[in-house]
Order: structure tokens, then C-alpha cells, then sequence
């Protein structure tokens, strides 16, 4: 695997990703045809450019919360972002709902 091929894979898929709608790191990188490498598409969500236009707040853990430490100000950012998307959050911090992508 090339990990630039695989990036840009990844990057295109997160680009693609409707408003409204979610994801985990792991559907992510099964999509981009390598199944196992969450942690991997972590690493790319870690470091995007700050400011970036990509709806990187779409991708949450396989558990449908933000994988933020919990009450963080990223957790809450993220939360806030997609609560102004219209997704429903529980109070346990999950994204609840028919949202998941694709």
C-alpha cells in the first residue's frame, strides 16, 4: 500500500461525505480499500491543516462519539458542529439516529 495513494483516497471519501450524515475511521478506511487501518485514518484526521474545509467533525468513532477525550473543548467542537447539521446527539455524547455513511 502506498500511504500517499491511500491519503488521498481517504481525503477524497471525507470530501464526499453529505451533510447530516457520519462515519467512523474504520468505514473510512474499508472504503478507501483497506479495511483494519482506523488508526491510520485517525492519524490523517489528526493532521489536517488547522482551518481545513474538510468535514473532518463527520467522522467519529465506531461508537458513534467523537473519539475526543470526553467534555474536551475538540469533543464539544465537534459535537457543536454536528448538532448545526441537524444530527441528534444523545447525552452520553452519541450521534443517534439513521446517519451513518454511506
Amino acid at each position: 500500500m502506498k500511504t500517499d495513494d491511500f491519503r488521498d483516497q481517504v481525503l477524497a471519501l471525507l470530501h464526499g461525505i453529505p451533510a447530516g450524515r457520519i462515519t467512523s475511521y474504520g468505514r473510512l478506511a474499508a472504503q478507501a480499500g483497506h479495511p483494519g487501518r482506523a488508526r491510520m485514518v485517525g492519524a490523517m484526521m489528526r493532521n489536517l491543516p488547522k482551518g481545513t474545509r474538510l468535514p473532518w467533525h463527520r467522522v467519529v468513532a465506531a461508537n458513534g462519539k467523537p473519539a475526543f477525550p470526553q467534555g474536551s473543548k475538540a469533543w464539544l467542537r465537534q459535537l457543536a458542529l454536528l448538532e448545526a447539521e441537524g444530527l441528534s446527539i444523545s447525552v452520553a455524547g452519541k450521534v443517534t439516529g439513521e446517519v451513518w455513511w454511506p
